[in-house]
């Protein structure tokens, strides 16, 4: 592989430090309006630091105004489930489109990748006439049943399991392995940085999902994280953007420290289906 010349080197960092800092700026704004009062919210000059720390003050207010553990809790059970039923559909329709020969699978893969294009806000309607048809608006069923499958998961597993040699399932027929229990006892487990991966995108697609929760439930105390936020959304005394920005910062974090841990595995996932 040859090398950049130090030119290119540089202007390669200098772009990847931009494209970073701009990233971060809203994260970091976040967090000082958080631990800022009022008066210096809306102050002209610019700073980072507060002139007067108001965080304790914000983040009580963040914790007392509304129920944010349940909405984090609420957050926490949906994404969870969530996760775990998109991993046992999606795990064996890719194993069954990457190492399986039967009729149509070549269309079955194309409506996968239509369905990948399709914005989920799409399907909001006849999934809410669903929804009220079977009565299971305003539960936790409603959050978690649209997303049971997945076209992302489909598609990111049958790459990796593509890349997974045809020897290893010839193998676990002639040992007399059914094709479900190759899917997890073999093929899972080699797939584990690509379901980490596919599970990282899926809880901070979920736990920022707004729209569907917005149309979906209307009891507080089922309402996930976005939601709930909007408890501090005050229209006749104006916006208390403190403890607002609080609440945020303390929705986002987890997500932050969850991708931080899983950050190997999660590279290590989205660049194993690409070796094939």
């Amino acid at each position: 592989m040859s090398r950049l010349s130090p030119p290119s080197a540089i202007l390669r960092h200098a772009v990847l430090l931009v494209t970073g800092a701009l990233i971060l700026i809203p994260f970091v704004w976040m967090v000082s309006l958080s631990l800022k009062p009022p008066g210096e919210i809306f102050r002209a000059s610019f700073s980072v630091w507060p002139e007067q720390f108001f965080g304790l003050e914000n983040y009580t207010k963040a914790l007392t105004t509304a129920p944010l553990p349940r909405y984090m809790l609420n957050g926490v059970f949906v994404c969870a489930l969530i996760v775990g039923l998109q991993v046992l559909v999606c795990a064996p329709a890719a194993y069954a489109l990457a190492k399986l020969e039967f009729p149509g699978r070549s269309l079955l893969f194309a409506l996968v990748l239509v369905a990948l294009i399709l914005p989920h806000e799409v399907l909001s309607l006849p999934l809410f006439i669903l929804g009220y048809q079977i009565g299971i608006l305003n539960t936790y069923a409603a959050l978690i049943f649209p997303y049971v499958v997945s076209p992302f998961g489909i598609f990111l597993f049958r790459q990796f399991f593509k890349t997974i040699p045809d020897d290893v399932v010839h193998a676990a027929r002639l040992d007399g392995l059914s094709e479900l229990a190759i899917v997890w006892r073999i093929m899972v487990p080699m797939a584990l940085p690509a379901i980490i991966a596919f599970a990282i995108f899926s809880v901070v697609g979920h736990w920022n999902s707004l729209f569907w929760p917005l149309i979906a439930v209307r009891d507080e105390a089922l309402m996930p994280p976005p939601l709930g936020i909007m408890a501090f959304k005050n229209e006749e005394a104006g916006n208390d953007y403190g403890p607002l920005m609080a609440a945020s910062t303390l929705v986002v974090a987890p997500l932050i420290v969850a991708f931080l841990a899983a950050q190997r595995w999660f590279v290590a996932g989205l660049t194993g289906g690409a070796v094939k």
